[in-house]
């Protein structure tokens, strides 16, 4: 778990290829932590729920991986008091501590304001390990929501849950793209996401959605989130409208079911046939090849109203 940050690594160096299953399947089996700590380190609160925690507590707390991603690994703890968070933990991070702090307090003072994004809690960053904490989600990610209902056969979400989700992080988006950056923040895109995934969409029990991982991307070295515009690289709105196209493919069971027009999950008759035809066309204009042709995501978001 986050102890293992702590342990001192095999000799034994891995295939670079399956570098995230290996540390996914051995992360459960060291329990020691704080290795070659003598003195406990305090986190820097960006929120009133982020006060008083320390790494100390937060190492002993992990419980289990909820999900991994070239930028980092994301695991479930459990603090005294019965709290339970989600602590994101860098892979690779280049920028110096004042400058990560910096973002990630910046991004966590925006962020924290949309009531569809998820908000950070509070930051570490050590010689040995930086990580961001955040709000938890039972329900979990979208991608595990839409992945289990089609790994056990059934059709899983209905429609009008799909629907707000996808209204909701649409939301969350235009929220986003409505930033300016002040000259001070030259080097901190305030106005861009970045990595809009299913992975990174936390589903509340109501079938309410919060965007994570506003601007992490900026916190790290380059990664290829594999979810990148092919036709447009790099951190723009534009690359942010194209992925929430992939988004809305997956949402409605792409790659499996719209070349036939069979859907994931039952549509009735009328308005959701309608919504759902509406969506398809949404996610065609959003992956446009051309992205000065792309809609704003203040369009996307007038014809899902």
């Amino acid at each position: 778990m986050l102890s293992r940050a702590f342990v001192k690594p095999n000799r034994r160096v891995p295939d670079q290829s399956k570098e995230w299953s290996l540390r996914s399947s051995s992360i459960f089996e060291h329990e020691d932590f704080l290795f070659g700590f003598t003195d406990d380190i305090s986190l820097t609160s960006c929120s009133r729920d982020g006060s008083d925690m320390t790494l100390r507590q937060v190492l002993r707390a992990s419980v289990g991986v909820m999900g991994e991603s070239p930028l980092g690994m994301t695991e479930k703890v459990v603090l005294l008091g019965g709290k339970i968070r989600a602590v994101k933990r860098f892979r690779r991070v280049v920028i110096r501590r004042n400058e990560f702090g910096r973002r990630v307090e910046r991004l966590a003072l925006v962020g924290n304001q949309c009531e569809y994004l998820v908000p950070v809690i509070a930051y570490l960053y050590a010689k040995r390990i930086k990580f961001v904490v955040c709000d938890y989600y039972p329900m979990g990610s979208l991608v595990s929501l839409l992945s289990a209902a089609k790994e056990e056969g059934h059709r899983g979400l209905e429609w009008k849950h799909r629907y707000r989700i996808a209204q909701c992080i649409a939301k969350a988006i235009a929220f986003i793209h409505s930033q300016t950056t002040p000259p001070k923040d030259r080097h901190l895109k305030l106005n861009v996401h970045g990595n809009v995934k299913t992975s990174n969409v936390m589903v509340n029990v109501d079938f309410s959605a919060r965007l994570s991982d506003y601007g992490f991307l900026q916190l790290a070295d380059h990664v290829d989130t594999g979810q990148d515009d092919p036709y447009q690289p790099g951190l723009s709105q534009e690359s942010d409208v194209y992925d929430f196209g992939v988004v809305l493919m997956e949402i409605l069971g792409w790659p499996d079911a719209t070349s036939d027009h069979v859907f994931a999950f039952c549509v009735g008759r009328g308005e959701e046939e309608r919504q759902v035809c509406k969506v398809l066309d949404i996610a065609l204009l959003c992956r446009n090849s051309l992205g000065h042709e792309r809609p704003t995501i203040n369009d996307v978001l007038a014809c899902l109203a």
